[in-house]
């Protein structure tokens, strides 16, 4: 699990091939490629564990002699590392002992044992003074839950790290810990928070194990094009130097965001429609797939609508590519679920927006709370007069 700068954690990569490997929209031939590329990382880190899984999943064909080969190399070397521990014990300082507890842990890592990886590593932190190494093997818990997508164990892993840094902690660490808690928000479908963290990382980006810089910048647009307004967007996004160097490489991202903010809506949809692949096959982001779609849309027709007091169907049929039919179909779904302010004239074919006034409804929120408090309080007078 230790990584050189620029380089992915190769448990990471093995999990976005496992992933692949299950997606309906892999193609078969693509599949028994990536099948032989899981077997090899499994025989190279002589993963038990996770082999015994994909044989009871049917993923993979068990083979008897290679797992008893794995289990007997495994055996070997966990016995080297308890002599290790015990030698460091017996004949070294406090300093020893904590490196050879942390080579147990990280073999338990390696080898994708969960359960014994936790629990050692725990035992690695009693022997731990300084915040610099207990924050890396709270890193090293996050990579572990990445892998397994276990988020409870992220959420509890990003609240230590964050009680760690309040006992000190160097701004290296503080920084990819918010690469680290952005993915996590982004997972769980949390994409202002994810943006927010994102966007504060791009300059001092150095989590290069959980994914390459490409694939941090392919994230931060996407986040950032539903979490911000226009201004925000065209300050932190479009024009941002760190972006910009980075987002020809990836296809289609580059007009999927220009053609927003410079309102071609037809170029627009041509690249989103582009993206939707590398959206779907992505491991963080394809349980949000259709959520993703529906917001993306939302955003643009607003941005469309609020040039307009009435527009024609047609004409924004027109503006975006699609047929009337089509943008009919959507337009009613998205106002009756109360995503976009406007209503279908069916008869003239147009459409009017009703935006909401700000003022009215924060004054509506306020009589309603207001109502909720006075009953509130009736109800705990009548407690007290009894």
């Amino acid at each position: 699990m230790e990584n050189q700068e620029g380089t992915q954690q190769p448990h990471l990569i093995l999990a976005h091939k496992l992933f692949l490997l299950t997606h309906p929209d892999v193609q078969d031939i693509e599949k028994v490629r990536l099948k032989e590329e899981v077997l090899t990382a499994i025989k190279s880190d002589d993963m038990v564990p996770l082999y015994e899984t994909l044989g009871a999943e049917s993923l993979l064909e068990k083979d008897q002699s290679l797992l008893d080969s794995m289990r007997a190399k495994n055996e070997e070397e966990l016995r080297k590392l308890d002599e290790k521990i015990a030698d460091a014990e017996e004949n070294l300082g406090e300093s020893e002992v904590r490196e050879a507890h942390l080579a147990k842990s990280l073999f338990y890592i390696r080898i994708g044992d969960k359960d014994k990886a936790l629990e050692q590593l725990k035992v690695t932190e009693g022997k731990t003074v300084a915040v610099g190494q207990r924050m890396d093997l709270v890193f090293y818990t996050l990579q572990l839950a990445f892998f397994y997508m276990d988020f409870d164990l992220i959420s509890k892993s990003i609240d230590k790290a964050k009680n760690l840094f309040e006992e000190g902690g160097d701004w290296e660490r503080k920084n990819r810990l918010k690469v680290y808690e952005g993915l996590y928000c982004m997972s769980t479908r949390n994409f202002k928070k994810a943006a927010d963290l994102f966007l504060d990382s791009i300059s001092t980006f150095t989590t290069y194990e959980l994914f390459p810089y490409d694939t941090f910048i392919f994230y931060t647009v996407l986040t950032s094009i539903i979490s911000l307004d226009r201004v925000s967007l065209k300050q932190k996004v479009v024009d941002a130097p760190e972006i910009l160097t980075v987002i020809g490489k990836i296809q289609y991202l580059s007009e999927f965001l220009n053609s927003l903010y410079d309102c071609q809506y037809k170029s627009f949809f041509s690249a989103f429609a582009g993206l939707t692949e590398q959206i779907k096959l992505d491991r963080y982001l394809h349980p949000h797939f259709r959520y993703y779609m529906r917001e993306v849309r939302t955003v643009v027709y607003s941005q469309f609508l609020e040039s307009y007091k009435s527009v024609t169907i047609e004409a924004m049929a027109k503006a975006f590519g699609v047929t009337v039919e089509f943008i009919d179909l959507e337009l009613s779904r998205f106002i009756a679920a109360g995503k976009l302010h406007c209503k279908i004239d069916k008869v003239a074919g147009v459409l009017e927006t009703n935006r909401p006034d700000a003022k009215n409804a924060l004054y509506q929120a306020t009589i309603k709370q207001g109502d909720f408090l006075l009953n509130r309080i009736q109800k705990l007078s009548r407690v007290i007069d009894l």
